[in-house]
This record gives structure tokens, C-alpha cells and sequence, in this order.
């Protein structure tokens, strides 16, 4: 993340110098000059690192032992969003690398993109949103896929959220059923899209 230690334990993250472990996930913070939003992630046991853009390396090294408490509340990393122009090229490379595809949402998002599929990363989802179309035709439809943002679990979200003040939405429906959901605004100074969401069958 192009963010700084300092930027994620001023919002109640517990951070080790540039590392912020949330559940199995080990998140580094090599601050601002590093690009921006997510620049980057590893994974274990990938068949290739060619995942259609997405900058990816390979992992040897063991998940984290401990998983810190963190004062704000948050637990785990629910999923993280990469946004594609073309899904039926991402989905390919990422099932080409040994990534198993759960399933396509034919459904649009509240934000018009018209599919997005899913990928088991362990306990996290990757998520890939197809991008709306008229994005697309903004940007162009031969760009590779990229990082977009991430997912949280706050088991007690209303807590979370009013420990947040004002750096953080209201609490709302999500999309996932009977879930809800926050985000993280603008004022809360972190380089990528950050959701706060309540667990799988809250």
C-alpha cells in the first residue's frame, strides 16, 4: 500500500514498523513515494505471477502466527477489488496461475459495473469488477487489470465506525446479503478505497 505506518495507526490499526498483519494478511505500508492505492501483493503457491496487469510476486514465507488485536476493531481482510476492462481475459489468467473461480455475478453493483467474479485467496476473496462501459470507452479496453481497494471486517462495525468520526461513512445495507457496510472517506488519508464491512452472517 502506498500508504504510511503513521496513516493506518492514526485510524486504530496496531502497525510493526511498516507491516500491518489483519488476520492471515500481511499488509506493508511503504508510504507515499511507492505509487498509489494497492501497488502490489504476494501470493504462495501461484503457477505464474502473469495475472493480466495485477502486479503480483511470489510468497515463501509462512502465514503470520499471531493475529493482533487492532483498537478499531477491525479482524480480517474480507476481500480485496481489482477492476478490469475485459473479465473474461482476468478470469482466464487468474485461473491460468491456479486460482480457483467460485463463481460470476451476473448482477450490476450499485455502481454499474455489470459482473464481477470471485476468487478463493484462503480466508479472502479476491473480487474482480468488470469495468461499466462507459469507463471503458473513456479509457480504452486494452488495459490490463488493476488494484482498486479492500475489504475489512469490523465484527462490531457501529463501534468502529464511531470510533472513526467523521473519517468514515454511515453504516449501510451491502451488497452481500444481510451485511453492512461503511467506507472510509477521503479525510481519513489513505491512498486506496478502504471498506469496513460486518461479518459473513451478521
Amino acid at each position: 500500500m502506498a500508504d504510511t505506518p503513521e496513516a493506518w495507526s492514526g485510524l486504530g490499526f496496531a502497525v510493526d514498523g511498516d507491516t500491518c498483519v489483519i488476520g492471515d494478511v500481511r499488509i506493508r505500508l511503504a508510504g507515499s513515494d511507492a505509487g498509489k492505492g494497492v501497488t502490489g501483493w504476494s501470493l504462495r503457491e501461484i503457477d505464474t505471477a502473469d495475472l493480466d496487469g495485477l502486479a503480483t510476486t511470489r510468497s515463501e514465507r509462512q502465514a503470520p502466527g499471531e493475529e493482533p488485536m487492532h483498537p478499531n476493531g477491525v479482524t480480517t481482510l474480507d476481500h480485496v477489488v481489482a477492476i478490469t476492462p475485459r473479465l473474461e481475459r482476468t478470469v482466464a489468467a487468474l485461473q491460468g496461475a491456479g486460482l480457483h473461480l467460485r463463481r460470476i455475478r451476473e448482477e450490476p453493483t450499485p455502481a454499474g459495473a455489470p459482473q464481477q467474479a470471485f476468487f478463493r485467496l484462503g480466508a479472502t476473496i479476491l473480487e474482480v469488477v468488470q469495468e461499466p462501459p462507459e469507463a471503458t470507452a473513456r479509457a480504452g479496453g486494452d488495459r490490463p487489470a488493476f488494484f482498486w481497494g479492500l475489504a475489512l471486517v469490523a465484527p462490531d462495525l457501529e463501534a468502529t465506525v464511531a470510533r472513526l468520526g467523521d473519517r468514515v461513512s454511515e453504516v449501510r445495507p451491502a451488497v452481500q446479503h444481510g451485511r453492512r457496510i461503511a467506507t472510509l472517506r477521503r479525510s481519513a488519508g489513505l491512498a486506496a478505497p478502504i471498506a469496513l464491512m460486518s461479518p459473513p452472517g451478521s
